[in-house]
């Protein structure tokens, strides 16, 4: 199926006030912003859920110095979840501020967000990972919730092949998000997995989950951001048991350096095989970025899932979600599948 490609405009996309969705959006990073700053056009019930194995930049550095969750991605959600208005506006753009001593390189301070340092204050203050996000929001002025994926910190390992010194395929490991993250521009993830193995989920998280009306995993650095949910055994868990309707939301660039030479069979393919007992309702995706229609469709098939194609890109041509053609794409589907 197919939704409007033409221009979105805004006041199309007010709330349904007859249907006010509960949703939770699963993911990391820029991906998941991208499905925030949609989601939240059409529901006054949402919550994110947001990956905690970054390892790189300020998370990384702050990760390394105090016993804390890496706020990065955190602190990313939070900002997607800021209003269209002054206060938002400003509130978003002083989270994502990061400092810059360009006459002094080793300033302590340099590349640190002041959201991530804000939210480590409140961390420190509260005692409690959940608290600490809840008056961030507050602060914010947030629509909706940010949760984190596990309330202690994750780190993500990968088995890859690559070429060695006499041109054959060898096995190598790679630890840590940041590194896995670049694992596809000379080599070929087989195998992830986190640590601690069976960490715990966040209570809140699994208790959103359950009561949602739609589960949206993705988009998102596949093995990095869009993995790990289905990685964490209680939240894969929570995923396959829910009653709420599941929905894919496809990348606008399968072949990244995480991903080189996956099409989006392949990452279809890799959803089955690390959860086989999550089935989907629905997939978002545009043709032109999954490869072959049909072995993509017969994925989606297996995975339970009705494919809706369409353009949720910026229309510069950048791999970039529009959040009103996302959130029009979302809208489509909410009243197709219905809750």
């Amino acid at each position: 199926m197919a939704f409007a490609t033409g221009p979105i405009p805004i006041q199309g996309l007010s709330r349904d006030k007859s249907y006010n969705p509960s949703v939770v959006a699963l993911g990391g990073g820029h991906g998941l912003s991208a499905s925030l700053s949609a989601l939240r056009r059409l529901t006054t019930s949402l919550t994110a859920v947001v990956t905690v194995a970054d390892d790189g930049g300020s998370s990384g550095r702050l990760r390394e110095s105090f016993p804390v969750l890496p706020p990065g991605d955190l602190r990313m959600a939070l900002a997607a979840l800021c209003d269209d208005n002054d206060w938002g506006r400003t509130w978003r753009d002083v989270m994502q501020h990061r400092f810059e001593a360009k006459t002094n390189e080793t300033e302590p301070l340099n590349g640190h967000a002041v959201g991530n340092l804000l939210i480590l204050a409140l961390w420190e203050l509260l005692e409690d990972p959940v608290a600490g996000l809840r008056w961030a929001g507050a602060l914010l002025g947030a629509r909706g919730q940010v949760l984190p994926m596990s309330t202690v910190p994750l780190t993500i390992h990968g088995e890859v092949l690559q070429a060695g010194q006499d041109g054959n395929l060898v096995r190598g490991r790679i630890d840590g998000q940041a590194d896995l993250a670049a694992a596809g521009n000379n080599a070929l993830v087989t195998n992830v997995n986190l640590e601690p193995e069976g960490a715990p989920a966040c209570i809140e998280a699994l208790e959103a989950i359950d009561l949602a009306d739609w589960v949206v995993l993705g988009p998102g650095s596949w093995y990095t951001s869009v993995l790990p949910h289905l990685l964490l055994p209680e939240m894969r868990s929570a995923i396959a048991s829910t009653t709420a309707k599941k929905l894919l939301t496809m990348n606008l660039s399968t072949n990244t350096a995480e991903t080189g030479g996956m099409d989006g069979t392949a990452h279809l393919e890799v959803i089955a095989r690390y959860a086989p007992e999550v089935k989907f309702d629905a997939i978002i995706a545009e043709e032109s970025k999954v490869g072959n229609r049909e072995r993509f469709e017969l994925a989606a098939q297996k995975l339970g899932a009705r494919v809706f194609f369409g353009t949720v890109g910026v229309s510069d041509g950048r791999a970039v979600h529009d959040p009103l053609r996302l959130a029009a794409a979302y809208h489509e589907v909410f009243t197709a599948i219905g809750s």
